[in-house]
């Protein structure tokens, strides 16, 4: 294991999560409901970025959720802050050597669609990179050449479906869409994500989906909907309208999650 896989095998003690979730804008509330929690923040573990964002915590919260023992990394560093498309690396390498290895990603992201309005909670089908930037970028091995056909595993992803239902939470599905930020899209870059199939657009996800299938993690991934895209309502988009309306949709989103565990449907 490396160093900070060790540090945390050491901290956990007996503690085995076999699913990670990574906390985005709106989830942060999450870990406060984690039972007997081990708390680590990033800083404390050699590798680990701190995220410069507000709402993102930055710290490992350990313990168990829905009845289920659980990895949840509080917080995210992204590409707009450090210019590097693996800055979440070291990060998703710690959890194969922990016995890890299903991944729940969670993001707020801006809607393409007007059926599915600010607070809505969207289930990732598929992604387009329109970044352009790759995490594996300078990987020497032939594992590089990561296959994405099924980059989003359909028994995670069924799992997600069930617990909506099974909560009555309305659950969309979509394509998402990486954008590198930090400036939001113009209203002609939204007009052509839409015309290129995109569903929902964002700043995070997609490198840490393109390292998660490198590492060999199952994968699944859900958008917090904050805001619809740029010249869409005919107001300016702003990271305060992110933080105010990402608590609502991330409070349906942790309904599901909580239930999906409760329920043991991420087998």
């Amino acid at each position: 294991m490396n160093a900070a896989a060790d540090i945390l095998a050491s901290r956990l003690g007996e503690r085995k999560p076999g699913i990670a979730i990574v906390l985005g804008s709106g989830l942060g509330p999450l870990a406060d409901e984690v039972e007997n929690p081990v708390r680590i923040p990033y800083g404390d573990l050699p590798g680990f970025p701190v995220s410069g964002v507000s709402g993102h915590a930055g710290e490992v919260v350990a313990g168990t959720l829905g009845g289920r023992s659980v990895l949840l990394l509080a917080g995210r560093a992204h590409y707009y802050e450090h210019g590097d498309a693996a800055v979440m690396r070291p990060v998703l390498e710690t959890l194969a050597p922990l016995g890890i290895d299903r991944l729940i990603l969670t993001n707020a992201a801006g809607s393409l669609r007007e059926d599915m309005p600010p607070g809505s909670v969207m289930l990732v089908t598929d992604h387009i990179n329109f970044s352009g930037a790759n995490p594996l970028v300078g990987e020497r091995s032939e594992q590089r050449f990561v296959g994405l056909t099924e980059a989003y595993d359909a028994g995670l992803c069924h799992a997600i479906e069930a617990s909506a239902r099974a909560t009555g939470t309305p659950l969309t599905k979509g394509v998402y869409m990486w954008f590198s930020g930090p400036s939001f899209e113009t209203p002609a870059e939204i007009r052509m994500a839409r015309i290129m199939g995109a569903d929902a657009v964002g700043m995070s996800t997609v490198p840490e989906v393109i390292l998660a299938r490198f590492l060999g993690l199952r994968v699944a991934a859900c958008s917090v909907v904050t805001n619809l895209g740029a010249g869409m309502t005919g107001s300016e988009l702003s990271h305060e309208e992110t933080k105010e309306m990402a608590p609502i949709g991330g409070a349906r989103l942790a309904t599901i999650l909580k239930r999906a565990l409760a329920e043991e449907l991420f087998s």
